[in-house]
């Protein structure tokens, strides 16, 4: 298990998944919640591999204020659900590709999960959603952070609308 904290600040979302090889897929959270400001941790932890020390991990989260968790996995994705049926915390899945199927049987397996044990889940290898998810839910207690949820989201309807009226004259241009 590896932590890695950003800043003084203490960590507000715990960003855990499964395999090393899953770094690269989770990247996109951590840069997502840096650009907002936000405290995160980074952990890779099997749930199949190491069940106890995951317990463990979870059972601490609310001590230490961690408010949402970001939890990646591939395959069978357990992960998620393991994390779910341990905390009262949101969790939030990121369904990795890979394996036979290519990332549907994770994808199903975060999203069925018995009643009860909620949780939220992305498009796959969707990282960056799982963050932005995972913002919006610590906006609800944050002033700062939802000015800059909504700046965020009006800069992202500008890009769109700039990016349309661009394809709209270059069609219009015509020689």
């Amino acid at each position: 298990m590896s932590q890695n904290n950003t800043g003084p600040d203490r960590p507000r979302v715990a960003v855990v998944f499964g395999s090393p090889s899953d770094t690269q897929t989770m990247s996109k959270a951590g840069a997502t919640l840096e650009r907002f400001g936000v405290p995160y941790e980074q952990v890779s932890l099997s749930a199949h591999r190491a069940p106890r020390t995951l317990a463990e991990y979870v059972g601490q989260l609310r001590a230490r204020d961690i408010s949402v968790v970001i939890a990646g996995a591939g395959l069978a994705a357990a992960l998620p659900g393991a994390v779910a049926a341990l905390t009262t915390l949101p969790v939030i899945g990121v369904p990795i590709s890979g394996g036979a199927l290519d990332g549907m049987d994770s994808m199903l397996a975060i999203a069925q999960m018995p009643p009860g044990v909620p949780v939220a889940t992305v498009g796959l290898n969707n990282s960056t959603n799982a963050a932005i998810l995972a913002i919006q839910i610590l906006a609800l207690a944050d002033p700062d952070l939802s000015l800059k949820l909504a700046a965020f989201k009006d800069d992202f309807e500008q890009a769109a609308a700039d990016a349309l009226s661009t394809v709209s004259a270059a069609a219009g241009a015509q020689p």
